[in-house]
This record gives structure tokens, sequence and C-alpha cells, in this order.
């Protein structure tokens, strides 16, 4: 291989002055330290699956040597006049000055003088796609230049060169011997780069780089921009205490550095933590006994049985009710699928932030007894807003600080936009849905999940406008051949038929109906528990489980009440005069604060639902769990009362309960909290009773009930609930009559209802595609751009190129909302809430301090005024918690010695009991 000349060694890729002292990069340095980089984390970093399918097609040789290339071609565009002439970042100009000589010195003479074409018309990025159309290079390859910063160009540079000559070559026409000198050298330089890219990856000439399709061009594009910020990286973190690709001094050349030890360096600093590699689940030994100590129930042993007989698996759809235990089946199914598809990561979504805290404990339990087994260190991250507040995550040891024990750590590179790229991963189902919104580096977040076993518990709980970005991350998970394994214990089968087509459509194509080989009536299965498995092309369901009958019936008897909230907490407190736990779930945060306020001051209750602090919130959960959950020392008497919170997650057990309306499927989840453990109960509560509330006549449901759910799915509920139901045996048939519209013509007065709904429907469908991006595009092509990355974030201003929060309001579809920290503002100081000073209060604890606004007090056309009430607020008070790492960009409601304040024209109150309430100013005169 030809050694680089002079004048390309000479030219710069980074620049930075610290102290006074000036340091640069040679850009071959970092074309090199790219190259090694990439080619390590395809051999070492990506899993066996992910090498696998970018092999499959073009062949492993193939795929090596255009890593490679990749690697060291990624910033040709820097070797170019209007690259080499920027400014430095912090705009010194002596450092501009010393590099600009350093150049000219180099044989670059005029850098000085020239007038470029329009520099910003050609940043490096797509400059470098345009010299690599010019060198014949196939567009899906050149296209992920042009894209290695976060976004793809709208499509080929052909022109690009021709109009902005001078960018490229220094000056814009070659018609006097000078110019045509300045043009060939650049011209020159380019193409050694270039060569030397093709030599170095093992090319012979351009005509051997292969064309790649859609998903496979997604994950090179995410593995070239995980490569390129590792080689950029100067340290480890922000300490600066473990250098990585260390700038160089001025005085100091491209000949001084040893890039084989600087690269091996790198990569040994960077490495702390290991990959998994996933063993056969033996089956001869009850793997549940090994894991978690008990013996597994049968409904657990046939489907991890099936699920071990598979050749080829891909999507797993897991049916069973509340309590069987859905994740342990899911965990050992993790383990079976990663060994047979060569993946080795995680990542668990979940519906809300208390249910993705409540599985991230169970799921690093997992990973602790994996990494003891393998005797190596995992990496986990918990994603979701507020996971710095988790306590559990919070303790796990920092990977850099701990030795080769086998245990589980936090590595604190896999930060921000980084964060999928670590293998095990627990978080909230936003960050899935995330795969399917145009965003700047979605293709790290297709990198991230295409390596690893994906799980989405509570499936049901998404609505129309979620369940499109759901369909979509799932057509790309198919893409990506990932294995998919799907929980719900209430899952409606034109939701299940959805999920299999969008897998399939994903990973082989459009045609479902012909290619598809499945047992007769698979559409319409209504069996429970059931296990749907696809396998290569076929589709598999597990109907028979011996011994399913383990999990304890329970008979319901289900009653309809219409009373005032007065008479309701009369009613219950009646119930359970003589001892007992009454559960009472509603559909508003205002109406589980109306319903507590009439409860006896002798009576024991707890209020559960959103608008808590986070810190009291966690407590609450934790209480409820001790009084109320499996092997409790329950309470005598006692009612809770909360809202959709505790649907799910929690543990816990009523002995009556009573709900407002709600869709099947939710009122479902929310009777599996009755009578959930084996238990001895009040004599006037042995029989499991729901009381089911709002119900003012068949097709009134009150306004509030209404404004949350779809009339439609109340009616339907409304005319299916029985007066007697049976768990688990009547969950899927019930869940399937409300949802299958082929059961309308058994309903009366549905017809505008369902107008509506198919209406709202349609439009929160279509509202979804505005931003989503492409479906999979599997062909190869040399002249359709729909086949290449080329504008796959763009269409006009349909692209969401924003922060993390804005992103999850958009695959939600809900309103942008306010965190506050609640701040009790007093003459004599500012304490928490509970009294502590806050000069006494640790960053952290200050920060836990959050809680969410109520909407109707952060309307969108109020929110800009909001904010700026709230900074104006927070300024005054807490200056200085702009410069603190914890509470930068929080913002503050100091709230008076009742803990009351007010806030654009809001009355807000805090309390202990009841959580954040408001109502208008003018309502209180």
């Amino acid at each position: 291989m030809n050694s680089l000349s002079k004048q390309a060694t000479a030219l710069w890729a980074k620049k930075r002055s610290e102290d006074g002292v000036h340091y640069w990069l040679p850009l071959v340095a970092h074309l090199i330290d790219t190259q090694k980089t990439i080619n390590f984390l395809f051999n070492n970093w990506l899993s066996e699956g992910q090498r696998e399918l970018l092999a499959q097609r073009i062949g492993e040789e193939n795929i090596q040597k255009l890593v490679k290339f990749l690697g060291f071609i990624h910033d040709l565009g820097k070797a170019a006049p209007a690259f080499q002439a920027k400014k430095s970042f912090d705009n010194d100009h002596e450092l501009d000055r010393e590099l600009m000589e350093s150049l000219i010195q180099n044989g670059f003479t005029g850098l000085d003088v020239m007038e470029l074409s329009d520099a910003s018309q050609s940043p490096h990025a797509r400059a470098g796609e345009a010299i690599l159309d010019c060198e014949g290079v196939p567009q899906s390859i050149s296209a992920i230049i042009g894209g290695h910063h976060g976004k793809p160009e709208e499509g080929p540079q052909n022109n690009q060169i021709g109009v902005y000559t001078a960018n490229y070559f220094q000056t814009d026409t070659a018609k006097t011997p000078a110019d045509k000198k300045l043009q060939q050298k650049w011209k020159r330089i380019q193409n050694e780069l270039f060569e030397h890219g093709l030599q170095s990856a093992g090319y012979g000439s351009v005509s051997e780089i292969p064309e790649v399709n859609q998903p496979e061009a997604v994950l090179l594009e995410g593995l070239l921009i995980m490569a390129d910020w590792l080689a950029s990286s100067e340290y480890l973190d922000n300490n600066q205490q473990t250098p990585l690709f260390p700038l160089i001094e001025l005085d100091q050349i491209f000949a001084d550095l040893d890039m084989e030890s600087r690269f091996r360096h790198a990569l040994t600093a960077w490495g702390k933590t290991d990959n998994w590699v996933p063993q056969p689940v033996a089956l001869q030994q009850d793997p549940y006994q090994q894991r978690w100590g008990f013996n597994a129930r049968p409904v657990q042993r046939v489907m991890t049985q099936a699920i071990a007989e598979a050749v080829d698996p891909g999507l797993v759809i897991i049916e069973a009710p509340m309590g069987l235990g859905k994740t342990e089946i899911a965990l050992v199914a993790a383990e079976q699928l990663a060994q047979k598809t060569g993946r080795d990561g995680l990542f668990m979504g979940l519906p809300t932030q208390t249910t993705t805290n409540a599985m991230f404990a169970r799921v690093s339990d997992w990973l602790s007894l994996v990494a003891k087994t393998q005797r190596e260190n995992f990496s986990i991250k918990l994603m979701h807003g507020k996971a710095e507040f988790n306590e559990t995550y919070r303790q796990l040891p920092e990977a850099a600080n701990i030795g080769d024990t086998g245990a589980v750590v936090v590595n604190s590179w896999f930060s921000g936009k980084k964060s999928i790229l670590n293998k095990f991963t627990v978080g909230t189902i936003d960050n899935l849905l995330l795969m399917g919104l145009k965003q700047k580096h979605l293709f790290l977040k297709h990198l991230g999940f295409s390596d690893k076993v994906v799980i989405i518990d509570e499936v049901h709980a998404y609505d129309a406008y979620m369940n499109q970005y759901l369909y979509k991350a799932v057509e790309w998970l198919g893409a990506y051949h990932v294995p998919l394994v799907v929980l719900s214990a209430t899952l409606p089968k034109d939701k299940r038929n959805a999920l299999i087509k969008a897998y399939y459509k994903g990973k082989y194509g459009k045609h479902f109906k012909k290619n598809v080989i499945a047992p007769e009536g698979w559409q319409n299965q209504q069996a429970y528990p059931l296990l749907t498995l696809f396998d290569g092309k076929k589709i598999k369901q597990v109907t028979e489980f011996t011994g399913q009958s383990d999990q304890k019936s329970v008979k319901l008897q289900v009653t309809r009440l219409q009373l005032d909230d007065v008479t309701l907490i009369q009613t219950v407190l009646n119930q359970i005069r003589n001892g007992g736990v009454a559960g009472i779930i509603v559909n508003t945060v205002k109406r589980a604060q109306t319903l507590a306020k009439l409860v006896s001051k002798d009576v024991k209750f707890i209020v559960l639902h959103s608008a808590f602090l986070a810190t009291d919130r966690v407590l609450l959960e934790q209480k409820l769990e001790q009084m109320i959950g499996k092997q409790a020392q329950r309470p005598d008497k006692l009612i809770v009362i909360g809202t959709q919170v505790l649907e799910q997650s929690l543990d816990i057990d009523f002995d009556v309960l009573y709900t407002d309306i709600a869709p099947m499927d939710l009122l479902l989840q929310r009777a599996g909290r009755l009578h959930r453990h084996a238990i001895k109960r009040p004599e006037a509560l042995q029989q499991p009773q729901l009381y089911v509330l709002g119900i003012n006549a068949f097709d009134d449901y009150g306004a509030g009930n209404e404004a949350i759910y779809a009339k439609y799915l109340l009616m339907k509920t409304d005319h299916f609930l029985k007066d007697e139901i049976q768990l688990p045996d009547d969950i899927s048939s019930l869940v399937q009559q409300v949802y299958d519209s082929r059961t309308d013509e058994e309903v009366g007065q549905l017809s505008e209802a369902r107008d509506k709904f198919n209406t709202d429907l349609a439009c929160e469908e279509k509202k979804a595609q505005v931003f989503q991006i492409a479906e999979p595009n599997l062909t190869v092509s040399q002249v359709d751009d729909e086949t290449t990355i080329h504008g796959w974030l763009s269409h006009g201003q349909n692209h969401v190129d924003t922060d993390e929060q804005k992103a999850n309001a958009a695959v939600r579809d809900i309103q942008e909302t306010l965190d506050v920290i609640l701040i009790k503002h007093l003459e004599n100081g500012n304490f928490l809430l509970n009294g502590q000073k806050l000069t006494d209060c640790s960053s952290v604890q200050i920060a836990q301090q959050v809680v969410r606004l109520p909407v109707a007090v952060t309307p969108s056309y109020q929110i800009g005024n909001v904010i700026i009430e709230l900074e104006k607020q927070t300024n005054h008070y807490f200056k200085a918690w702009q410069y603190d790492r914890w509470l930068k960009g929080a913002l503050a409601l100091p709230l008076d010695q009742n803990l009351a304040g007010t806030l654009t024209g809001w009355q807000l109150h805090y309390s202990l009991k009841l959580g954040l309430s408001y109502t208008k100013e003018d309502e209180n005169e």
C-alpha cells in the first residue's frame, strides 16, 4: 500500500486551544483512527446476528472491506478548501493562523486569500458524498458518507462540485494555468485519499464496492456514526482522566504518531464491559428453578419448550393471565432467542415510568445471575426521563471502577443519544416507538435495537396513534431479523394479527398472504393462554397446556352502580365495616382527589395517581405493596383510591373493587387486582365483587369518561360485560367481543359512536404518518433513490429534530407538559416540602422533588407564558441552579407555608395525601 504524501498528511481534521496551548489532529490520523475503530466495532462489538444480516447478501469478506472503506473515507470531504479554511470553534485566531501557515508551507498556496463559492453549501459530509459520486462509488454507499452527521441528503450530490467548484478546488474556473494547477492539486489529494481508502480496505478498484439495501445502509450508517464519535472522543468521560484519541500539539506532525499503539490504548480504556455470550437453555433441568427458585408452571414449561423447538424464531406473542409469570417466560425466551439468532443484548419496553422502574429491578436481578454465570461484567441502562432518580439504578457501580467480578454495572460512555447502544436496556416504550420517528441520529437507535432481543410488555396499553409507531418499529425489527417477544393478558386479535403482518412485511417483504404458512383459523384464534410464534415463514400457535388449571380460577360478581360521590364512599365504607381492603380505580386525578376528601378521617386510606412528587409516589407504591402485596401484613381496614396507575405493575390485592367504566381490556386488567393472592379474607368479602361505575345509561357514560375512552368501546364493553366473569377463562373472549367489528351487529344503537370511532381512528393513523419514516425497502437498485437512505429523515418540514422530551411527546401524541420542582419558599429560607432546609440538601435530593403540571395549567397556547413565569421565579430565587449538573434547566414552583402557590391564573396546592391539585383563581373568589 502506498504511503501518503506530505501534503495529504498536512491537512487537519480537528483543532482546539486550551490554557493557551494549541492542539490539532491530522486528517489522515482521524481517518485511520475511525477505520480501525469501526473495524473493531464490527468484529468485536456488533452481535453475530448483526454481522450475519450485513453479510448474508454480499458475503463476509465484502462486508469486512466495506466497513473499513467507510471508516477511512467518511471525512474525505474535509480534504477541501471549504473545510481547511474553517475558523476554529472558539474563534482562536492565532490557532487558525498557525494552521493556515502550516498548510501554506506544505504547498497549499493562496488559501488565505481565496474566495469560496459559498462554504456553507458544502459541509464536509455533503462534500464527501459529492467526491465519492464523482469517483463512481455506488449511491447507496456514498449516501452513508453524506449522512454520517445524523441526517442524510435529499438525493445524490452529482451537481454539487459543478455548482460550488471553488469549495472543492479553491477556484471556480480553470481558465488560467495557475487556476488549473490549483484545481489539479486538490483533485490529486482527494483522489490520493480515496485510493488509499480503497487499498486499505482491500479493494482493487471502485467497481468492487457493492450496493447495499436500505436496512443494511441504516445499520452501516449507525455503526459509522458510533465509530466516528468514539474516534473523536479525546477522553472516556468529562473528567478527562482517561485519554482515548487525544489531539496533538501543533509542533507535532502525523509522522510522530504511533497509530497502532494509539488505537490499542484507546480501545483498552473504552472496553470496560463484556459481551454476553448466550448459552443454550437446558430444559432437562428446570430453568425457572435455576433462575428464580420455583418450579415452572405448566404454561411456562410448554411455552419455553415450544420456543426451544423453533428453527428460525422471529416474533413471539405470549397471551396469558395476570400473575401467571409472563415476565419469567420472556426472560427465559430472551436467553433462548439470543442464542438462536446471534443477539447479545436485551431491551424491555413498558408503558410508563412506574412500570419500567418496577421491571428494572427484576431484569437487573436476572442479568446479575447471567453475569455471575459468565463471570463477566454487563452494563445496563434505565431509559426514561427520571432514570437518574431510581435508587436501584443509582447504586449500580460505574464500569470503570470495578474489576472482573461478574457484576451488573453502568457504563457512562453510553449516555445521551448513545444510550440505546448499551447492550442491556429497560425503558419506557417511547424508546422503541422512536424507531419510527424522523429524527436526527435515528440510525443510532436502529443500530442499538438491531443487536437485542426486544420484549414489549403490556402491549394492549397503547392507543391507535401509538400503535402506528409500534407497527412501524416492528416492521424495522423484522427487517433486522430481531427476535421480538410481545406480552399481554388482554390482547385484541386484530392487534395480534397486525403485529404479525408488520413483522413479516419487514423481514420478507409485502407478499404476506401468498407466502405465509399458517394453521387454519389462526387469525381468529381465541384460545387462552395462547402462544403465537413466527418460525421462519411459519406461524405456529400453541393452545394446549397440560395442567394449565394450576392458576386458580376466580369467579367475579359484576354489579353496575349509579351513585353520586358521597353515596359511593358511604357504600364502600359500609362494605368494609367489618374489615377488608377496598380499591377504587377512577379515570381522572381530579375525581380521585374528590373521592378521597369524602373519606372519614377515622378510616385509613391511600391515594395514588400521577400528580405526586416523584419521591412521594415511589414511597406510596412501596407502602401499598408492603400493605396489600404478596405475603404482606394486611391492615384490618383500608381504602385505596387511584387512577390507571393501579392497572399495571403493582402486585397488589383488593378484597373488593370499584372502578369507573373503561374498555374491556383495561377493565379486566383492573379486575386482575381483585382476589389476586390466595389469602384469608373477611367473611363478607369471600366472593370477589367488581362494581362498575359511570354507566348512566347504555349510551351515556359521562363527559369525563367519554373524553378519555371512545364511546364506541365503552358501549361494547357495557353490552358484553356479564354479571358474572370467570377469570382467567373469560378474558380472551370478552376482549375479542369488544374489539372485533363483526360483533357490532349484536349491539344496538352503535352506528353514531362507531362512525365517530372510525373517523377518529383514521385521523389518528393519518396524523401518525406525518412524522414517520417510510417502511424498510429491501430491494437494491442503482437508479431508484428510494432504495438508498436519501431523504430517509426528511419530507418537507415533516421531521422532528428536537430534544428527547418533545420526541417522546410526538410518538405518544400527547401535549407537551412541564415538570417543576416544588419548593416551600418562606421568609426564613427555602425548604423541601417535608421541611428539610434546602441548604442541607444535595442537588440530587432537590432534583427529585419534581411533579408534572396538569395539562389544564399548561395548554399548548399558554405553555410559553407558563415557562417564562417559571423561569423568572427560578432565576430570581435559585440562580445557582443553572451551574449545577442536576438542576441546570430545572424550573421551580415556590409554594407558601400552606403548600399553595399561583401560576398564570391557577391556584395550585400540594398535599402529601392527595398530591397536586389545581383550581382557577376566579373560582375561589
